[in-house]
């Protein structure tokens, strides 16, 4: 069993943006619909510095982004891009504190992990920061010092909570390959030592001191076996993505006492199935790996895919309720 197989997780959650730019009512709709898990809702909607990037940006300790019209450069002081996620920053955890009172339990917080942010932000050259391997090591470096600060803001806040980071990391596939384009465009970064992502990424997930850490990928080609071996407590991913090429890595995860976060309630506007028929395929896959069905419930948490910031409101808060029902059907009907 992993480290952190012991933590108790909730059964359904959310993966981190919705729509609009209501912080309390944010807040109100996730704590409403996930009573035994919420997480810190992101409002992109409300401009840069509340989109993903630029709100761990803001987390940075002593390296600040700007706005350029590339996106997001580092530069020598904070600028009113920066000061805009800090003021969003402390909004959001204003509205979390006001309707998790008396909260006790997992609570997730979500941040960019430091390969993605490595190719989202620029250095003064406009190439990305993982153009430059010195960089990403002061990069990384500063992420973690972010997150302790941003981790201990949050145990202040809620001092029920148990904080589960989720480092999102959709990137970390096409740096592995040398997927990542330059500026130009007209050629790739080379793909970073096997080794050296998942030696970074163990150090960034090092500022839970033991605590869950799940590592967040709506891409395709999740490397299950690197993001546990770095200290990945769970996995969290679009199900729709899986091929057959995963069943291994998916059976060594859950032998392995790996939380699986699987995203099956689409993000996007449209009609739901019942709750049975959503988790169906996950129940199918099982039955191929053989694995008992009484590990269901202790190894799934049902997700959507990916944020749901491009959704309506109405059906954002429908499909986070349906996330709920559809792991209630998951340990109910576990065969």
């Amino acid at each position: 069993m992993s480290e952190n197989s012991q933590f108790s997780f909730g059964a359904a959650t959310g993966v981190g943006s919705l729509p609009g730019g209501d912080a309390r009512e944010a807040a109100k709709t996730v704590t409403g619909s996930f009573e035994d898990f919420p997480f810190l809702p992101e409002l992109p909607a409300r401009g840069p510095g509340a989109d993903m990037i630029g709100r761990t940006a803001g987390m940075l300790v002593e390296l600040y982004a700007r706005v350029e019209p590339s996106g997001w450069r580092l530069g020598d002081r904070p600028g009113r891009d920066t000061k805009r996620a800090w003021s969003w920053l402390v909004e959001d955890l204003d509205a979390l504190e006001e309707f998790t009172q008396g909260y006790e339990g997992p609570l997730k917080v979500q941040a960019v992990g430091p390969w993605t942010l490595a190719t989202a932000l620029e250095l003064r050259n406009g190439e990305a920061v993982l153009s430059d391997p010195g960089a990403c090591r002061d990069l990384a470096g500063s992420l973690t010092e972010g997150l302790r600060q941003h981790l201990a803001e949050i145990r202040r806040r809620v001092p029920g909570a148990h904080p589960v980071l989720q480092l999102d990391e959709p990137s970390i596939t096409a740096v592995l390959r040398g997927q990542v384009r330059s500026a130009s465009g007209y050629r790739t970064h080379r793909a970073v030592d096997r080794q050296l992502v998942e030696a970074t990424l163990r150090d960034v997930a090092g500022v839970q001191d033991g605590g869950p850490v799940v590592v967040h990928s709506c891409a395709p080609d999740v490397p299950f076996a690197l993001l546990r071996r770095a200290g990945a407590a769970a996995v969290s991913f679009d199900f729709s993505l899986l091929t057959e090429r995963d069943d291994d890595a998916i059976g060594e995860a859950v032998e392995g006492g790996t939380r699986l976060f699987i995203g099956v309630v689409p993000s996007t506007d449209g009609p739901l199935s019942d709750p049975a028929g959503s988790v169906m395929g996950v129940r199918t896959l099982w039955r191929r790996l053989g694995l008992s069905p009484g590990l269901l419930a202790e190894t799934v948490t049902v997700t959507p895919p990916c944020g749901l910031a491009g959704a309506s409101p109405a059906y954002a808060r429908q499909a986070l309720a349906h996330c709920v029902q559809a792991a209630r059907s998951l340990a109910d009907n576990p065969e």
